[in-house]
């Protein structure tokens, strides 16, 4: 089988050297595609540039990249380069991406490099790209699993979270995790399916059994 991996953060630019991002180690996306490419699976991962951890990816293809766009950049360029039985969407992406710095005054700044000097700076932030709503589009017939880390509110809240990521980009799994849902991780599978697994060892080891099942009995 064909696979890929995302994971790690992406970043979005404030000027040339300052950047927005999420925290994500990577460590649970390289954890996967081991066990992915042990499993005998053929392996793409692509890593976030701003990944602390640094394992090595043993077997499979490591591609790096940088911001939300890239990262479906890279995406769209594989979708057309052959077909792969599954996409395992890890990587934490921004949210949100720099629309206009301004300084005390109000006036626009776009340098390269902001001075670090003035007194304050107003960062306008909007929405960023939302690839897991674009990946049903580019593998209509791989199984899709999203992420979904959740901090705020209770364990049914954080539930009602992972069904409706599901609902809405066409997903055959989420796997979700975070202080809303406590202690491990939980795979959610249509209708209302719930596997709790332990740790990040216990999905990476979970989860390549689980795809050749599914595929299997597809």
């Amino acid at each position: 089988m064909n696979v890929i991996v995302t994971t790690g953060p992406s970043y979005e630019p404030i000027d040339d050297v300052r950047r927005l991002t999420n925290f994500s180690t990577g460590e649970l996306g390289v954890l996967l595609s081991n066990q992915l490419a042990k499993s005998g699976c053929q392996v793409t991962c692509l890593r976030g540039v701003g990944a602390n951890y640094r394992g090595a990816i043993e077997g499979g293809i490591e591609l790096p990249f940088t911001t939300n766009d890239d990262l479906l950049a890279q995406l769209t360029r594989l979708s057309r380069e052959k077909q792969f039985d599954a996409v395992f969407h890890v990587a934490a992406l921004c949210d949100f991406k720099v629309r206009t710095v301004e300084n005390a005054t109000g006036e626009t700044l776009s340098s390269a490099k902001i001075d670090s000097r003035v007194d304050s700076l107003t960062l306008h932030l909007e929405p960023a790209r939302k690839l897991i709503s674009e990946l049903r589009s580019l593998f209509p017939q791989a199984t899709l699993v999203g992420w979904k880390y959740e901090l705020a509110g209770s364990r049914s809240d954080a539930l009602a979270k992972a069904w409706r990521q599901l609902r809405e980009n066409r997903t055959d799994a989420c796997v979700l995790n975070g202080r809303a849902w406590g202690d491990g991780f939980a795979l959610c599978t249509p209708p209302d399916q719930i596997r709790e697994l332990k740790d990040k060892a216990d999905v990476a080891q979970f989860l390549p059994g689980w795809l050749k099942t599914r595929r299997r009995d597809a």
